[in-house]
């Protein structure tokens, strides 16, 4: 007998019927399928690369940025120190005995030095983009102002304004380095 004679006519049926093996070779694709698919395929790639292309530039951005505002505010710890010696050389002006006519020469010159050199040292400050505001008579500003005390409006000034400044703010490149302290009007009293 035969080899297929002694096979139940369900098995036959069922390997007749089945997918092809996955080793069996594949129909070559047509041309237009194959351009189709290279196509799609350059299509996907050119996708890739716009998008590592824009990604690269957004860091070149973020790093020059980072850069930029690292040589900008390097110095911000060592400023704040020089503005704290900057103020105390105001306070020293400050507590001299106010000019006068019948004043002591020495007086007088140490007076003008410490004056000169505050100047000086404004000036070399404000070269480095370290800058001193006194905002007496300027509107509060919470971005820049400490407020220490609130006094009623004199007549003439608003609520809400500077009447008073005990530091003045400074800020390193136009960020804030140490916030001034003032005294903030209020409505006066009804």
């Amino acid at each position: 007998m035969s080899e297929k004679q002694d096979t139940p006519p369900a098995e036959t049926e069922a390997a007749e019927t089945a997918p092809p093996a996955e080793d069996a070779p594949r129909p070559d694709p047509t041309p237009e399928e194959r351009i189709a698919a290279l196509e799609a395929e350059v299509a996907a790639l050119r996708d890739k690369w716009l998008r590592a292309e824009a990604e690269m530039q957004n860091l070149r951005a973020r790093t020059q940025r980072e850069v930029a505002d690292a040589r900008a505010y390097a110095t911000q710890k060592f400023a704040r120190d020089v503005v704290e010696a900057a103020e105390n050389l105001r306070r020293g002006l400050d507590a001299l005995p106010p000019k006068a006519e019948n004043e002591p020469e020495a007086i007088a010159k140490i007076r003008d030095g410490f004056e000169g050199v505050e100047r000086s040292f404004l000036g070399i400050l404000e070269r480095n983009g370290i800058r001193r505001e006194d905002p007496t008579g300027k509107p509060f500003d919470p971005e820049l102002h400490q407020a220490m005390a609130e006094q009623p409006a004199i007549e003439g000034t608003e609520p809400g304004t500077v009447s008073a400044c005990w530091t003045p703010a400074w800020t390193l490149n136009g960020r804030l380095l140490k916030p001034a302290m003032v005294v903030v009007a209020t409505r006066p009293a009804a």
